[in-house]
């Protein structure tokens, strides 16, 4: 039975419009340091040595759905620096610090490079796209299959919100095929993108791979990004 999605549109409207039309303005580097001196969500990275505040994204988005447990395999698709990896190794203890619980596996993927990760196997300069490097993941699975891909990554914004939004959903469809193509029946699928007119289109295409598809903002995503995340459960084919 196909759960369709629901998310109040028209903040995220506006959030849009203010998000890019920053982008195209211009904010000064103090103004930024000076936000990130006072963002709680940094303190907190810091503090619990995660490489970047997106790490409490993913974190907030299981809180929620419980989906990532001990013994999972999970792909971090654009994974540099590497947040959401340390994130996905302690809740699959891949890095087997807990005796008590099932090893998991986390493999790391991304076109740059990626820091070394205590518990994930890192492909770096890895685009998802060229052959070499699905082989290289499915020799990772060795004859499993995953049971979450997660996607954090988003191009080089130009300013341009059709453009951006543009990109960020092709990059994000890219992500849907890798997810088709490694994941187990009920699997989950979790992406981020910037809202806009394409918002539709790649949630009806995914409500066709995956039975459950919801659009969310956890609380660690500013309020005055257009950054929406999806996720997707009970994977179909």
């Amino acid at each position: 039975m196909l759960v369709k999605y629901k998310i109040d549109l028209k903040p995220l409207v506006l959030i849009n419009k203010l998000f890019f039309a920053s982008k195209k303005t211009g904010t000064s580097s103090n103004i930024w340091l000076e936000r990130q001196r006072k963002d709680p969500y940094v303190k907190r990275a810091v503090k619990e040595t995660y490489r970047a505040r997106s790490a409490f994204k993913l974190i907030e988005i299981n809180d929620k759905y419980k989906f990532i447990k001990p013994g999972d395999t999970v792909i971090d698709i654009g994974a540099c620096p590497g947040s959401w990896s340390q994130v996905a190794i302690q809740l699959t203890n891949s890095d087997n610090k807990d005796s008590s619980k099932p090893k998991g596996k986390v493999i790391s993927v991304d076109r740059e490079f990626i820091n070394p990760i205590e518990g994930a196997d890192v492909l770096s300069y890895a685009d998802i796209t060229e052959k070499q490097t699905q082989i290289k993941i499915e020799n990772l699975l060795n004859g499993k299959k995953a049971n979450s891909v997660i996607s954090d990554m988003a191009p080089n914004s130009t300013g341009q919100s059709t453009f951006d939004h543009d990109a960020i959903i092709e990059l994000q469809e890219k992500a849907l095929e890798i997810a088709k193509e490694f994941l187990e029946l009920k699997g989950h699928f979790v992406c981020k993108i910037w809202f806009g007119d394409r918002t539709n289109d790649l949630t009806k295409k995914l409500l066709k791979n995956f039975e459950f598809v919801k659009l969310i903002k956890p609380p660690a995503s500013r309020n005055d990004s257009a950054e929406i995340f999806i996720f997707c459960s009970n994977f179909k084919s």
